[in-house]
């Protein structure tokens, strides 16, 4: 591919970048010689067909085959509809009240499938399912907006499947708020380990992989300007993730929120690596948002902001992001290696997105965050909503979220055995306090019963609501 004109590299520099050349690419979905499960080969056949040309979704023989799509290459600035900077009819974010204290403020997301309290938690249902909670028992809890993730539901059941049966709130029969993510960030995870690996081994795991990938034709990652092509770890087959596919993907599924394809360069990597990996993302997200603008269909997507721990590109990325018309914002990349480093940058970025008044009047989306003190830190700094699967998995592994000094409890040990009538935490009203003890959770923990697990999740879930409540009157009252 030819590098990239030189006025493009000017403005880039300037934080407005525009393409005004267009390209023809083929991109590529090739199956492995081996046996694989027919639907999963027929969903990604259909699902990723990147635009431009038709994509036949017949079923894929036993033995390889490879489908080629020819698509059109980054869009340029005339394929962004001058309609697509007024407000969405279908899409509302109103702020009841901004705290005198802090950057804390309190809003309502109106989507097609319901309001949105903010500052809101966001439980994540990775599969479209809440691991071990039933989406009626989360709703009762208060859980309104959930995530779930395209790079798991692509594979399983694929997003025609879920089309087919009406979109995710039909197939899961949850007539509320979902928002679905790109798939970049699992597919990533594949290169650079988890973010808990990548930071332990200081980057080592990422260049052992960067070896691997130089030494083997086959390694699990392969970035280029087109997407990212990897290997599903279902079947083996080999998937071409662009920024149009994943939009199709995603509409497919049907979420109220959507986000667009970027990179997730690990927290070790090299200054000009990360502008790079930036720069990339800044291309991938206007693609995204073409295709998503060729289809609305009521569907709201955030840009996603990048640049790590840098000031500068952090930034440019601000700005470039906020200058086109998505309907809300989201803080990903690498967050810092600790909750100090995420404060910081909290401090000194999100001030940015009050420097205009359109970009100020837009939700903000913390990617990956939802531990009590990082919370309580992003929404001091005008975050209005976070997601992590960080409480439900505390509560698969016996750890409970308890009010006062002490935050957690962990369960298994046995001096909780004989805690008869005591809740798992004081004051809570969940359906588990309500009806069971720590000392009988503590028993169904150590016995390995299933409904340890989903008493213990759907506990979580209810706390961090309970908790969002709490935060959400202490800015009314301006205590945050």
């Amino acid at each position: 591919m030819s590098p990239p004109h030189p006025t493009a590299v000017l403005m880039l520099t300037l934080h407005y970048l525009t393409f005004r050349t267009t390209r023809s690419f083929t991109t590529t979905i090739q199956s492995i010689k081996k046996p694989y499960h027919y639907r999963t080969t027929t969903c990604i056949k259909r699902s990723l067909n990147s635009g431009g040309g038709a994509v036949s979704s017949t079923n894929l023989p036993h033995d390889a085959t490879t489908t080629t799509i020819t698509t059109p290459s980054n869009a340029t600035p005339d394929d962004i509809p001058p309609w697509a900077y007024d407000p969405r009819p279908f899409f509302k974010f109103e702020i009841i009240h901004e705290s005198t204290k802090s950057r804390a403020r309190v809003g309502r997301i109106h989507t097609p499938h319901g309001v949105i309290d903010t500052p809101a938690y966001v439980a994540v249902a990775t599969n479209g399912a809440l691991k071990g909670v039933d989406f009626r028992d989360s709703d009762e809890a208060g859980q309104q907006l959930v995530f779930a993730n395209t790079y798991h539901l692509l594979l399983q059941p694929g997003p025609d499947v879920i089309g087919d049966a009406g979109g995710l709130h039909k197939f899961t029969n949850r007539n509320a708020p979902f928002i679905t993510d790109s798939g970049g960030f699992q597919v990533f995870s594949l290169a650079y380990g988890s973010v808990h690996e990548e930071l332990s081994s200081k980057g080592e795991l990422k260049r052992q992989s960067s070896k691997q990938q130089s030494s083997s034709s086959s390694s699990p990652v392969k970035v280029t300007e087109d997407g990212v092509t990897f290997r599903s770890y279902r079947d083996g087959t080999k998937i071409n993730l662009t920024p149009e596919g994943t939009v199709r993907a995603q509409k497919s599924i049907g979420a109220d929120i959507i986000l667009p394809l970027d990179e997730l360069p690990p927290y070790h990597i090299s200054p000009d690596a990360l502008s790079a990996s930036v720069d990339r993302s800044h291309r991938w997200e206007r693609r995204s948002l073409v295709e998503h603008l060729k289809d609305v269909r009521e569907q709201a997507m955030f840009g996603i902001v990048h640049g790590g721990l840098d000031v500068e590109l952090r930034t440019k990325s601000v700005e470039y992001v906020t200058g086109l018309p998505f309907d809300g914002y989201a803080i990903g990349g690498s967050l810092g290696s600790n909750r100090r480093e995420l404060k910081e940058l909290l401090e000194w970025m999100m001030p940015l997105f009050d420097a205009d008044g359109t970009r100020r009047k837009k939700p903000r989306h913390l990617l990956g965050i939802a531990d009590e003190e990082s919370v309580r830190n992003a929404v001091a700094n005008g975050i209005d909503s976070l997601d992590s699967c960080y409480p439900t998995r505390l509560g698969r592994h016996g750890t409970i979220l308890t009010r006062g000094e002490k935050k957690t409890i962990h369960i298994r040990r046995g001096k909780y055995a004989r805690e008869y009538g005591v809740p798992l935490s004081e004051g809570c009203e969940c359906k588990t306090c309500r009806w069971y003890d720590r000392a009988y959770l503590s028993h169904l923990f150590k016995a390995n019963e299933p409904l340890a697990i989903s008493l213990a999740a759907l506990h979580n879930i209810h706390f961090m609501n309970d908790l969002m409540k709490e935060i959400r009157q202490d800015i009314m009252e301006n205590k945050i």
